[in-house]
């Protein structure tokens, strides 16, 4: 591919996180039985008239200033007229003219480097309906119809797939720590249209761009792209030229199928919505909006490696999820050592958690009870294998560390005399491992610590039980 360039830009469709729909009073959720979360407006009966809802404009507004966009302290809304099942009323409420939001980028990393894709702007609109395509009939659900979307459309700034999945991930861990949309992929609360087109190397003007519609998964975007930017070529490289499509992914099949002609503006014949006012915002009000915002991810993965001395790769991992990142600053905040802190949480919690398919907040065991756990640890109470115990009963029940090491009775054992008889029981049992590391062989001692564990009941401290093992083999 090195002698042509690609050229993509997204248009992320983000499902706001509010408590109803974006112009009824309708419940803003899916659940339940096909088409009961409805009204007369989200299924198109004349006279229902739309009514704005002011927290997803909030919401959109606090993403425009995440970003740096450039806020519009007027705003319409618009018409976009198309005639399809998913939109009974064969219009969708959208903004074409004035945006909320206009430029604006969110920085990713690219090998370790920061490159900066711009976003053109950013409006609000409302969903359509949920189609299900069955072998000879087609369902839709209007529990969908109206919920609010805030569609985010980049420049073609990215040049591959994993620069693409890079920007994906980046506003994911943005949209979550600031509470503007669960983006739980699975239930479509985060979807794109990808837009694509490859040119000669040394060409200026971009190629003719192709659509991938409604893409819901990262791994499917990728998969995608990689085939469709290969497609391109392919044409190019044969004599053919590329047709300005819509196209839609099988993902069984691994390729790309034509839909339809991309549509351009004129054909939805947009005009403005006249049964809704302009939106009118003022500098104070977008100054309140702003106090409101949180850290986000980067400067939170800064402040890690500045404030706890986290190594870069340890506070990557630990602010990519907000949950995670708030239990380990909850933690940290009373430890003597919060790189011990982000050892656990990285190693011991999100293996628990990923054995359990659980979210953090189904954890048990509370920031105090870690940090309680390390501390027994350092101060050699309780050796590794045994913390490991504590920590699964904690994960499951909860519970106070040094009492469920009393209880259980997992205290180390570091009384040197019933250590060096642990050892001379070890040797005397294994003579040909002895005589092994005697005539140099270290790692036999590593086998004869494991088992005077075995003989302590994993309680013996494996430190003094390698130095009792060492003075006995000399003797």
């Amino acid at each position: 591919m090195s002698d042509y360039i690609a050229s993509i830009g997204l248009e992320v469709h983000v499902q706001l996180k509010t408590r109803t729909k974006m112009f009824c009073a309708c419940p803003a959720h899916e659940e339940g039985e096909p088409n009961t979360a409805v009204c007369p407006g989200c299924i198109g009966l004349p006279g229902a008239l739309p009514v704005i809802n002011r927290e997803a404009i909030r919401k959109t507004v606090k993403v425009g200033l995440m970003i740096g966009s450039r806020i519009s302290l007027y705003s319409t809304f618009d018409r976009k007229n198309y005639f399809y099942a998913d939109m009974a009323k064969n219009y969708q409420i959208t903004q074409n003219d004035f945006p909320l939001c206009i430029g604006g980028g969110v920085t990713i990393q690219v090998d370790g480097q920061p490159k900066t894709i711009r976003v053109h702007h950013i409006h609000q609109e409302e969903d359509v309906a949920k189609s299900t395509h069955l072998d000879n009939s087609t369902e839709v659900d209007f529990n969908r119809c109206s919920m609010p979307l805030m569609e985010l459309v980049t420049e073609p700034d990215m040049a591959n797939a994993d620069e693409v999945m890079a920007f994906l991930t980046t506003l994911k861990q943005m949209l979550i720590y600031a509470d503007i949309s669960d983006c739980n992929l699975e239930l479509g609360h985060m979807r794109c249209d990808v837009n694509s087109s490859v040119r000669p190397a040394g060409a200026t003007k971009l190629g003719v761009k192709t659509e991938l519609k409604n893409m819901n998964t990262f791994k499917g975007i990728q998969r995608a792209l990689h085939y469709e930017l290969q497609r391109q070529i392919e044409v190019l490289r044969g004599g053919g030229t590329i047709a300005q499509e819509t196209r839609r992914w099988d993902d069984v099949a691994g390729v790309t199928l034509p839909m339809r002609t991309k549509e351009s503006a004129p054909d939805y014949r947009y005009f403005p919505e006249a049964d809704l006012p302009p939106i009118v915002l003022d500098e104070a009000t977008i100054a309140a909006w702003r106090a409101e915002l949180p850290e986000m991810p980067a400067a939170r993965r800064a402040r890690f490696v500045q404030e706890y001395g986290l190594p870069e790769y340890d506070a990557g991992v630990l602010t990519a999820d907000k949950a995670i990142a708030d239990y380990f600053e909850a933690a940290a905040k009373q430890a003597a050592n919060p790189k011990a802190v982000s050892n656990w949480v990285m190693g011991e919690l999100l293996r628990a958690l990923g054995e359990q398919g659980q979210d953090i907040t189904a954890a048990k065991i509370t920031p105090a009870a870690l940090v309680a756990l390390i501390g027994l640890v350092e101060a050699k109470t309780i050796n590794m294998p045994a913390a490991k115990e504590v920590f699964q009963i904690l994960f499951e029940n909860g519970g106070d560390p040094a009492a469920i090491v009393q209880a259980k009775g997992l205290a180390q054992v570091s009384d040197t005399g019933a250590i060096e008889g642990f050892a001379a029981q070890a040797i005397a049992a294994n003579e040909k491992v002895a005589a092994e590391y005697r005539a140099g062989k270290e790692p036999a001692l590593m086998f004869l610590v494991g088992q005077v564990m075995k003989l302590s009941r994993g309680k013996a401290n494996p430190q003094l039980a390698a130095e009792a093992l060492r003075r006995q083999l000399k003797g």
